[in-house]
């Protein structure tokens, strides 16, 4: 039996697990330091871009585990999956039954695609999550003449604008498109570009509306959550029938899938049923619903969940158990959260968390004391959809405003789409869709809470340049 010790371990080779190791290199190279990772592959990050303090674009790409050692040549790298966590002992202990001891570990394990039901006995149903299942999606791409996908989140929303040459079923449960993210007006404005007649010069369009949270226009589904792949992954989509460019496209909404059924003697190998009744015949089926926290493996003590399965952590992603950590998908942000920010499962919440949990083991160590990153003040996420960048900044569809709050909007067809969430005059998120250049402006607003009650709604006038007012 193989036998490891180190002062720290990190369980998992994603986006936080990955930004963990990396950052614990940086911040205590002298210390042993162990990797626990179920592939040879581990995500990595690069090309990162700052918009402003808390805006952060960067890409995402596999790379195998050794190039950890450049920056960290003590590192230790364990091919393997956790079985058995002894917390009281401080020992980790893998499916083959390789043993490690530690002094603090952090659990990064991420989540698993929460896949439609039939999935475990029908092999034509996909979860895309990572690049092993984007690989299997390319071969059923090859040949596939019809596919169903079912999900309304940003990778539901890049399969259907990435894939040309093959009819598609999108099947959502809400009554717009991309709801994990933007609001029916964006997508309104992003659905433009599954169509071939948008007018280009079209006027800048300023609109001004009074929601409250109850409206469902603009409500929050919580029971959302983005899936975990990273920015531009679709990228790697390689369809070579793309010769029309054109979509071949059905949207049903408000409906979820009921079953699927195999066939034999019918054109199309799988029948859908729909929530509505209706039956949809395709060639195989998309499920990307979103994903559960990973907590496969057995503990010595019961450690506390969140309310969404996650293992609750505070906010120095300790969770209940003495020297455990967890970050990213897996973890639950169990403390009290800042007026601006709350918890959706993305790649940009992993690696943030990843590198707060490190920051707050190498303290534990060093009897230093840290305090929470500031990039917990302000949600924030930057990504692609339909081609356009999308910056989504604190409460950008009015998430937790109890009372009424005022929307503000200005959209030019096909080149960007603007939201602004005042509340008492003071904005409170915003949704920038292409190129804006508004970033840093809106995130020093939510963050200083200025009055703009004076502008009114020449805060979007397209004839004013409000940075001057904020420089």
């Amino acid at each position: 039996m193989s036998e490891y010790k180190a002062t720290y371990l990190v369980v998992g080779g994603g986006i936080a697990g990955v930004t963990c190791v990396e950052s614990l290199a940086i911040l205590h190279p002298e210390e042993s330091l162990i990797i626990l990772t179920a592939s040879s592959l581990i995500k990595n990050v690069s090309n990162v871009s700052f918009y402003a303090k808390t805006i952060v674009k960067f890409d995402v790409h596999d790379t195998e585990a050794t190039s950890l050692h450049k920056i960290h040549p003590n590192l230790n790298i364990v091919y393997d999956s956790l079985k058995h966590l002894d917390t009281t002992n401080k020992v980790a202990v893998t499916e083959s039954g390789i043993q490690i001891n530690y002094n603090l570990v952090c659990i990064c394990t991420g989540g698993i695609p929460r896949l439609i039901s039939d999935s475990r006995k029908c092999k034509r149903i996909l979860g895309i999550r990572d690049t092993e299942s984007v690989q299997e999606f390319q071969e059923k791409l090859k040949n596939g003449r019809k596919m169903v996908i079912v999900g309304n989140g940003g990778i539901a929303s890049e399969i259907v604008h990435a894939t040309r040459g093959i009819q598609k079923i999108w099947v959502i449960r809400d009554d717009y498109i991309s709801a994990t993210f933007v609001d029916p007006g964006a997508a309104e404005f992003l659905q433009d570009t599954l169509k071939s007649n948008i007018e280009k010069n079209d006027s800048p369009v300023l609109r001004r509306h009074i929601f409250s949270e109850e409206d469902t226009l603009v409500s929050l589904n919580k029971n959302l959550k983005s899936a975990a792949l990273g920015p531009d992954w679709y990228r790697k989509l390689e369809n070579t029938r793309n010769e029309t460019g054109e979509q071949e496209l059905e949207i049903i909404y408000k409906v979820e899938v009921e079953s699927v059924i195999e066939r034999e003697d019918t054109e199309f190998p799988l029948d859908v049923k729909l929530s509505n009744g209706k039956t949809v015949q395709c060639d195989f089926v998309i499920s990307a619903t979103g994903v559960e926290p990973a907590v496969s493996f057995t503990w010595d003590i019961e450690p506390k969940f969140g309310k969404d399965g996650g293992l609750a952590v505070n906010e120095l992603q300790q969770t209940s158990i003495k020297d455990v950590f967890a970050a990213g998908d897996v973890a639950c942000a169990s403390w009290e959260h800042a007026p601006h920010w709350f918890q959706l499962r993305l790649w940009t919440q992993a690696r943030q968390m990843g590198s707060m949990a490190a920051k707050a083991m190498h303290s534990k160590i060093t009897n230093e004391e840290v305090l929470q990153d500031f990039c917990f003040e302000l949600f924030t996420h930057c990504t692609n959809l339909f081609g356009y960048r999308v910056v989504l900044l604190g409460k950008y569809n009015g998430q937790g405003l109890d009372q009424n709050y005022e929307i503000l909007l200005r959209m030019t067809r096909g080149h960007e789409y603007i939201k602004f969430v005042l509340k008492d005059g003071r904005l409170q998120g915003a949704i920038l869709i292409g190129e804006t250049d508004l970033e840093e402006m809106c995130e020093n607003l939510i963050l200083d809470q200025i009055d703009l009650t004076l502008f009114g709604d020449d805060i979007l006038n397209p004839d004013i340049d409000i940075d001057d007012y904020f420089d």
